[in-house]
């Protein structure tokens, strides 16, 4: 559910205005566009962050500079120091590395002369002694061999600026940076509240639920303050409230930096259930989903409650799907492959265990795409049918049932194209055409023509996209497939390093070996899985149903003004 925003004006006694605000940010219900204040005092604050930011950058940074130098591997006792004091450090260390390499440059230039005494030399030269080319043209400020001696001492006074930096403590600087975002926050608040003589006013934007509460504090405070609702042309923030178990949704939409507009809808149920769905097949193997949960479960303290939550469930979701297709680390538990590719159970009893796994592992992967495009169609016309259920009793309705049959008759038609179906049943293309009398005949209301009209002759390109909408969704099998193919074939180079040893010191040395070729394969592997979720996992919510449902994402999330710390 998309929380109902209030349009919320509030007035108070100028004189009053830093208490008005940190009342209001007590308070913590009303959103501020705080983005748009850039003054001076906002301004100082932000390059205090930023100053914070850069420092702990370069602590970081000298840290690994400095375990290079002294090859120190733990890490060094530290300090506590100011942000100026460590960004005074590091400028001191940038400007002796420029002057290192100036003698850099100077050493280079003149060691193929040697150590000679470049006052003799022009002394000798101002007497008319002719060196010929004994000398360079240019005569150097000092010796080579004091050029070396001023190197090393700048080199290490440099090296010692890096010891300090490396010795101070960032976790410091970094527990004062949610202080200096919160006076930034502040400091933009306090721009945003125009003075109009003795009273000064914000506005923003408050959810319904808080209107009596906020008008309780605000009778208490003694402001003025005016709600109503959203005028056209207006953009409130988006407030998404899921059911209580899709409340971790909140987390992701966050981490990925979206928002459903204001006007669309709350898709959080659907998005977990088949992000989960797609997380799961997209990794494709229970073994990296036992690793996922492995990690998760070490990690419990230091994850946020909602991605703890998240990642529970989407690594048991692939665990799950291990199961479903027996395929753990690339090896298959309870089946085996015959030479016609042909799975079967390893023991007897094993049949009824993994009977969905013999259903998938078909030689033609036809039962395996079909499940994909299964999924897929099931997908897009939930999109279509909760958008009529929610247009009813108005007339566009009937156009968005329409589109679930034309997504139904499609999936009819991939199924057909890739050799699955031998052929589209009867019914299927009367469904058609009463699917495509709807969609034309109710997208456009007949007092919209003129409008809209234009939106029918993009009907035909939109229904035969619809096509391949459904057809990506492969992309579950595709991507899946290459990873299992890829830790199948670590194994077999895994196991082959062992097969060919026949002395014991040559077998022991090739099972280490092995062991590294399974850990750097499979790791390598389950990067790669890591990555294909990010990107095919939300595109197919965030895009193809997103596209069917109405949600373009072009939302802002509401971000009440309050205490962080």
């Amino acid at each position: 559910m998309i929380v109902k925003m209030k349009h919320l004006d509030i007035v108070c006694i100028a004189a009053g205005r830093e208490e008005a605000l940190e009342r209001l940010r007590s308070l913590g219900a009303v959103h501020l566009d705080l983005g748009g204040a850039a003054g001076a005092g906002v301004a100082r604050a932000r390059g205090e962050i930023e100053a914070a930011e850069r420092a702990v950058h370069m602590i970081r940074s000298a840290r690994a500079e400095y375990a290079k130098i002294s090859g120190a591997k733990e890490k060094p006792e530290t300090r506590m120091r100011k942000v100026g004091e460590v960004l005074e450090l590091a400028a001191d260390r940038a400007e002796l590395l420029s002057a290192v390499e100036a003698l850099d440059r100077e050493i280079k230039e003149f060691d193929p002369y040697g150590d000679f005494d470049p006052a003799l030399a022009k002394k000798l030269i101002d007497r008319g002694v002719d060196f010929g080319e004994a000398l360079p043209a240019r005569l150097p400020e000092m010796r080579l061999s004091a050029m070396r001696e001023r190197r090393e001492s700048l080199l290490n006074r440099a090296n010692v600026a890096a010891a300090k930096m490396a010795c101070t403590d960032e976790n410091a600087v970094l527990a004062k940076h949610p202080e200096l975002r919160e006076r930034m926050e502040f400091e933009q608040a306090r721009e945003l509240m125009t003075e109009r003589g003795a009273v000064c006013a914000v506005s923003g934007w408050l959810p319904a639920p808080e209107a009596e509460s906020f008008k309780a504090a605000a009778r208490e405070a003694g402001w003025g303050f005016l709600l109503r609702e959203p005028a056209d042309g207006e953009t409130p923030p988006t407030l998404i409230e899921p059911p209580k178990p899709f409340m971790p949704m909140k987390a992701l939409f966050r981490g990925l930096g979206i928002a459903p507009a204001y006007t669309e809808s709350d898709v959080s149920v659907p998005f977990m259930c088949y992000f989960s769905l797609f997380f799961a097949m997209l990794v494709g193997d229970g073994g990296y989903g036992a690793i996922f949960l492995a990690a998760t479960l070490a990690l419990r303290r230091k994850l946020p409650r909602s991605w703890f939550v998240l990642l529970t469930v989407f690594s048991f979701s692939t665990i799950a799907w291990g199961f479903v297709s027996d395929t753990w680390f690339g090896a298959h538990l309870f089946l085996k492959a015959q030479e016609t590719r042909e799975l079967v159970p390893r023991w007897p009893w094993a049949g009824a265990l993994v009977g969905p796994a013999l259903w998938l592992g078909d030689v033609s992967y036809h039962n395996m795409m079909l499940l994909c495009f299964t999924i897929g169609v099931s997908h897009l016309m939930l999109a279509r049918v909760w958008n009529g259920v929610c247009r009813l009793p108005d007339s566009t309705a009937v156009a968005e049932f329409g589109w679930a049959g034309v997504l139904l008759f499609m999936y009819l038609v991939t199924n057909f194209i890739v050799g699955i179906f031998t052929g589209i049943p009867q019914w299927a293309y009367w469904v058609f055409g009463a699917s495509l009398v709807c969609v034309f005949g109710f997208t456009v209301k007949p007092s919209q023509l003129k409008t809209r009209g234009a939106e029918l002759g993009m009907l035909p390109l939109n229904i035969m996209s619809a096509l391949g909408d459904i057809i990506s969704y492969v992309r579950l099998f595709a991507v899946g497939l290459a990873s299992v193919k890829v830790a199948e074939n670590f194994n077999a180079m895994a196991t082959g390093l062992v097969a060919g040893a026949d002395a014991v010191w040559f077998k022991a040395l090739m099972s280490v070996a092995m062991v590294a070729v399974l850990v750097v394969g499979h790791g390598l592997n389950l990067a790669m899985a890591a990555l294909s979720i990010l990107v095919h996992a939300v595109r197919l919510n965030t895009l193809e149903f997103s596209n069917h449902k109405g949600v373009s994402w072009a939302g802002y999330a509401f971000r009440p003004f309050k205490r962080s710390i």
